[in-house]
């Protein structure tokens, strides 16, 4: 099957317009094949988003944005990954709830927004219950998200950048703040209000997060300066430190070849306290492990 928006592609920020349909590969990396590297149960992600079920997680291959400390770098360039159809992907959803999932966790889908919608829909015709979660970089197209309305329950938003200078050095993407700016606007109207089960999982509602980069606290503060006064307490901040160094990095970002102090990520923290900030969610412990990150070998998705 094609898509349309795919023939020309002008799904993310980066228009790039690339002939997806016909195997060309956009700035993602990938085709408009499907290529998911992970499927599986999830339980580091947000409590309210894992809670004691865990989230069901499906990592697709690709990205648009491609920024240096990536963690996720094999899929996230598109080299790690199966192949699948939409249908399939809703056979992975479906699996998925019937593990326990607490929703389904669509981690990196920007550059597959209409096959997700495809499999969305086939999928609930077929019985799926969960909410879906739309996990991404927030370098968004708000066209793109509008066609996800009445189909994502929970946006689960990363807001990396208010410096410019830093967007375009770290993820050559120097419109990335006016870009998330936007796409958070677009999220923050489909989803005005948090919703709560008696569990305490989200069920409707936006998280953004903030992952501190070494060196940047104010760039972090500017963040959540802006996420705050722009949305206050409907939107939820979860403020990371778990930013883990790569030996990649040492020769062109030396400035990012070490961990996050305490002092850095208390001086966010207290930032937020400072606002005002009552809902959101802070990291506790030593989260900057290699071992956090998951093999993305195509677990749990072939048959």
């Amino acid at each position: 099957m094609t898509y349309i928006q795919m023939d020309q592609c002008r799904i993310c920020p980066r228009k790039c317009g690339a002939a997806r349909n016909k195997g060309g590969t956009g700035v993602c990396g990938v085709t408009a094949e499907l290529k998911v590297a992970r499927v599986a149960l999830h339980m580091w992600e947000e409590p309210c988003i894992s809670g004691a079920r865990g989230s069901g997680t499906v990592f697709f291959s690709g990205c648009a944005l491609g920024c240096v400390y990536c963690q996720n770098e094999a899929p996230a360039a598109g080299q790690a990954g199966v192949t699948v159809t939409a249908a399939r992907l809703a056979e992975l959803f479906l699996e998925l709830q019937d593990k326990g999932a607490a929703n389904i966790n669509l981690v990196t889908p920007s550059h597959y927004v209409p096959q997700i919608l495809d499999a969305a829909v086939q999928s609930r015709a077929r019985g799926l219950k969960l909410p879906f979660v739309y996990n991404c970089g927030g370098y968004e197209d708000p066209e793109s998200l509008r066609m996800l309305e009445d189909v994502v329950d929970v946006y689960l938003t990363d807001f990396k950048y208010m410096d410019g200078e830093a967007a375009l050095r770290y993820s050559k993407a120097p419109d990335y703040p006016v870009r998330a700016k936007g796409a958070l606007e677009e999220m923050v109207r489909q989803q005005p209000e948090p919703v709560f089960d008696s569990e305490g999982m989200m069920q409707k509602g936006v998280i953004v997060r903030h992952l501190l980069l070494p060196g940047h606290v104010e760039n972090g503060r500017q963040v959540v300066k802006y996420v705050y006064e722009s949305y206050g307490n409907r939107v939820y901040l979860s403020l990371m430190n778990q930013y883990t160094p790569f030996p990649r990095l040492a020769g062109r970002f030396p400035e990012l070849c070490r961990r996050v102090t305490k002092r850095e990520y208390h001086a966010l923290v207290d930032y937020a306290l400072e606002l005002g900030v009552e809902n959101g969610f802070i990291q506790e412990g030593e989260t900057a492990q290699e071992s956090f990150i998951p093999s993305f070998n195509g677990e749990g998705v072939k048959k």
